[in-house]
C-alpha cells in the first residue's frame, strides 16, 4: 500500500493536503483543474519536493526521507526526457546505469524492453529518426527496465493524437498488469481515467481527495469536479 499520511505540500504560496491510501497493484488516475497540484503531488511522491508535514509510506516503510533514486518508483514526465544525441538503446540503458555501460544481461534487458514496446530493430535510431509515438515508447521502455514497484506518469502522452494516445494507454495498462505495478497517472482527460484507471484521485480546492472508483466518481461528480468537467 502507498500511504500519504497527513501530508502537507507547499510550493510558494500554493498549499496541497493529502491523506490518502492506494492499494498495491492498483491503477489510479489523478485528475483536476489546471494548477490544482496534480503534478506537484506526483513530484512529492517521487521525492522531487519536500513535505512540510506528514510522511509517505510504501508497504509500511517510510520513504519520505529517501533520495528519489532510492524510492521504489519510476517517473515518466511530459516530454519523455530523451537525449537527442543518444540512440534509443542508449536512452533506455540509462534506466539501468547512468553511465550506460551495461553487462551482457543488461543489454538483453534493453532489447527485451524494445520488444515489449513494439520497437524491435529500432534501437540504433536517435529520437529525431523516430515518430512521436515511437519516442514515447522509448521513454516508456526506459522506465520499464528499472523494474520499480510504482510507476508515475505525468501526462507523457498528452502531445499525441487521440488514437495514438489510446494505443499508448492500452500498452501501459497491459505492462503494469503483467508486473502488478502500482500506477499513478496525471491526466486532464476523463477518458484517460476511464480507459485504464480503476480508481481516481480528484485534486481540487488544495486537497488530494481519497481514491474513488473511477466510473462512480464521474457518474456522480462532486461540485468541484462537475465544474471542471463543464
Amino acid at each position: 500500500m502507498l500511504k500519504l499520511d497527513d501530508c502537507l505540500i507547499k510550493n510558494g504560496n500554493f498549499t496541497l493536503r493529502a491523506n490518502i491510501q492506494i492499494e498495491a497493484g492498483t491503477s489510479v488516475a489523478i485528475i483536476g483543474p489546471s494548477g490544482a497540484g496534480k503534478s506537484t503531488l506526483l513530484e512529492t511522491i517521487a521525492g522531487f519536493r519536500d513535505l512540510k508535514r506528514g510522511q509517505i509510506f510504501w508497504k509500511h516503510k517510510c520513504v519520505s526521507n529517501l533520495h528519489p533514486g532510492k524510492r521504489p518508483l519510476a517517473m515518466l514526465f511530459q516530454d519523455g526526457n530523451l537525449f537527442p544525441h543518444l540512440t534509443a538503446e542508449q536512452n533506455i540503458a540509462l534506466g539501468l546505469r547512468p553511465n550506460g555501460r551495461l553487462s551482457k544481461d543488461e543489454e538483453t534487458q534493453v532489447q527485451s524492453a524494445l520488444d515489449r514496446v513494439a520497437l524491435p530493430g529500432l534501437g540504433g535510431r536517435r529520437p529525431s529518426e523516430l515518430s512521436g509515438g515511437q519516442q514515447s515508447r522509448v521513454a516508456l521502455a526506459r522506465v520499464l527496465v528499472q523494474r520499480r514497484e510504482i510507476l508515475l506518469l505525468d501526462e507523457p502522452f498528452a502531445a499525441l493524437g487521440p488514437a495514438l494516445k489510446a494505443e499508448m494507454l492500452d500498452l501501459v495498462a497491459d505492462l503494469v498488469a503483467e508486473s502488478d505495478t502500482t500506477l499513478l497517472m496525471v491526466s486532464h482527460d476523463p477518458q484517460d481515467a476511464r480507459r485504464i484507471a480503476q480508481q481516481t484521485v480528484l485534486v481540487a480546492d488544495e486537497i488530494a481527495h481519497p481514491p474513488a472508483v473511477t466510473e462512480q466518481l464521474f457518474e456522480n461528480p462532486p461540485p468541484s469536479l462537475r465544474e471542471y468537467l463543464g
